[in-house]
């Protein structure tokens, strides 16, 4: 389950940044990589798993699946949280800069 819900969040990143230059200029690539990079690690996991499991892999009870859900949707939600933290330091439209200026001149 985290893999398919990393899966979908990159997919759904990815053609966001391609479809859309102003998401590009909001750096949606860390965004983007981050899903990629933890959908591989996903998928090195389940192919790990499935060799150590065999069948049984394919057979998860409810409440591993559950907690897969909740580690995925927890998966997201940080990445979500350092992009935004990263969008905050670099400030690529100058919208944090320009307040913190108008404030101090006031």
């Amino acid at each position: 389950m985290t893999l398919l819900i990393t899966v979908i969040a990159a997919v759904i990143s990815t053609v966001i940044w391609y479809t859309s230059s102003k998401a590009r200029e909001l750096k949606t690539g860390v965004l983007l990589y981050m899903f990629w990079g933890a959908s591989l690690m996903w998928l090195v996991d389940a192919v790990v798993e499935y060799l150590e499991a065999g069948a049984e892999f394919f057979t998860p009870s409810a409440s591993d699946m559950l907690n897969d859900t909740f580690l995925g949707i927890s998966v997201v939600a940080l990445a979500l949280v350092v992009w935004v933290i990263y969008l905050l330091i670099k400030d690529p439209s100058g919208t944090l800069k320009s307040n913190i200026l108008n404030r101090n001149n006031r």
